[in-house]
């Protein structure tokens, strides 16, 4: 014979947090049907009210509502973008719509030129843009907006507008340019 198991705090706690909504099921009285004129009514014994009869009322467990983490752009990479599409991009196959060079800019004055390129040219319903940030001095490590551009198209309001985005061919840049795919704007009716 199986062992019965004993509740445990975690039961208890689970079954807290699931019915701590739940509230009775307020049900309405029966109608009495009336006699028939030929026939008395019987003695009865008094039927026991609802609220004697005590019955736990379970209603199905509503789970809170969670947002996921919005997924992380990295290049060369996208996640629900068709194969076919992101070897494109890699290949440098899609047309540059429109390109921005940040030389010359502050990180802060980088940030906010590229933010208003990325939002302007995903309202005006263009695909591809060129990103040219510069490969950097191998004595600073790099570049500061080689490094900083791929975190700036992961953060609000950019990521919601971008699809993908990947290293340029040599001739465009090589790893001192990205090619940004954005995302096609769904209008209300279907047109663009």
């Amino acid at each position: 014979m199986a062992k019965r198991l004993k509740p445990g705090d975690d039961d208890d706690a689970l079954w807290k947090a699931v019915t701590k909504d739940v509230k009775p099921i307020k049900r309405a009285a029966p109608l009495a049907a009336a006699p028939e004129p030929d026939k008395q009514p019987r003695q009865t014994r008094p039927k026991k009210t609802q609220s004697a009869i005590s019955r736990p009322a379970v209603a199905p467990a509503r789970l809170p509502e969670t947002t996921l983490p919005p997924r992380e752009l990295s290049h060369g990479q996208a996640a629900g973008l068709d194969k076919r599409t992101m070897d494109r991009l890699r290949r440098g196959q899609l047309p540059v719509e429109a390109e921005i060079d940040l030389h010359g800019h502050t990180q802060e004055e980088a940030h906010s030129v590229l933010n208003a390129f990325i939002i302007g040219h995903a309202a005006a319903g263009r695909r591809c843009v060129r990103v040219i940030t510069g490969k950097g001095s191998f004595r600073e490590g790099g570049g500061v907006l080689k490094a900083a551009v791929p975190r700036w198209l992961n953060e609000s309001p950019l990521q919601d507008r971008i699809l993908a985005f990947t290293h340029a061919r040599r001739d465009d840049g090589g790893e001192g340019a990205l090619y940004v795919l954005l995302r096609r704007q769904r209008f209300p009716g279907g047109g663009r």
